[in-house]
């Protein structure tokens, strides 16, 4: 079977421009730090999982409206100061994403977002239309992502919190089960909701962290289920946790939509196959040249069968 490997591309460079320690500036001046970490990280997971088609997805919209709209602290927490739209991010990390960007250009790796959505729609659109038809793994660093486990459609998430891409954990139902007492990548989503994400903004319900909330879904079988049991006054809801989830009832009518990854964004077909040769070795000549990027980017066409 064929395997679609979908990277988190912000999780990981990131990670990397946190990991990487800076040797010096390249011959531009520029840092290079991430660049090296994400180019290598590629490199290690070609050589380790085979994928045939490769997607490094991109956050166009890294805060969008609609979702501030039904939730206004949504990501509030990293905005710069007196914005509404920059994110906070590492000065030194910011001039390193436009290299990046033009790196997997010229490799000819698959670079692909949407106006108006985050990366996670965009996995969540590409795991949606191609988990089935072929193996998907999701590369990330953000547990939001587990959401997309999905055994029967061959999606699993390879979650990089603790071991980075070299030893990450290889999330499938089995492992939501074990580590969260959840079954499916759906109870996930609405156990999630329940509990919220403070690195979100999103509140949750007070009192409801991940047992409680995993308890509660698997007891209801549902969200909407559990909602309806607080509204008919079943007596298995009571006191302080009744109190908390009526009192959350606003934030319950429109937290799903903004913690659900979309699986519809309009992404124009698109060949994901890895590159069969450079697309373009001037500019990844002159990258490797201005950046200093020789071993890094040796590394990634040899994991690429172009070098």
């Amino acid at each position: 079977m064929d395997r679609l490997l979908l990277l988190d591309s912000a999780s990981l460079y990131f990670r990397a421009f946190f990991g990487v320690p800076e040797q010096g500036r390249s011959p531009s001046g520029t840092p290079t730090n991430a660049v090296r970490g994400f180019t290598d990280m590629i490199a290690t997971l070609v050589t380790t999982h085979s994928p045939t088609h490769l997607v490094a997805a991109w956050d166009d919209d890294w805060r969008p409206q609609w979702r501030v709209d039904l939730i206004p602290s949504y990501k509030t927490h990293r905005l710069i100061e007196g914005s509404d739209t920059v994110e906070e991010s590492p000065e030194a990390l910011t001039p390193q994403v436009p290299v990046i960007r033009d790196l997997l250009a010229a490799v000819g790796i698959a670079r692909v977002g949407a106006p108006g959505y985050e990366a996670d729609d965009v996995i969540g659109t590409l795991a949606h239309r191609h988990g089935g038809a072929m193996a998907v793994d999701i590369v990330t660093g953000d547990r939001d992502l587990l959401q997309l486990v999905d055994d029967a459609r061959t999606v699993r998430v390879l979650y990089t919190g603790k071991g980075g891409v070299r030893d990450p954990d290889v999330a499938t139902e089995a492992y939501l089960l074990e580590r969260y007492a959840v079954r499916t990548g759906r109870d996930y989503l609405e156990m999630s909701v329940l509990r919220g994400d403070t690195s979100d903004g999103l509140p949750g319900v007070k009192g409801i962290g991940d047992k409680t909330a995993a308890a509660l879904i698997g007891e209801f079988g549902s969200l909407a289920a559990l909602r309806a049991a607080v509204d008919a006054g079943d007596p298995r809801i009571k006191g302080a946790r009744r109190i908390n989830l009526e009192a959350a009832a606003d934030y319950l009518d429109v937290a799903p939509r903004v913690v659900a990854v979309a699986d519809d964004v309009p992404l124009p077909p698109q060949d994901y196959a890895l590159p069969t040769e450079i697309a373009d070795p001037a500019l990844l000549d002159d990258l490797v040249t201005t950046f200093g990027l020789e071993s890094p980017v040796r590394r990634l066409l040899t994991a690429l069968r172009l070098g």
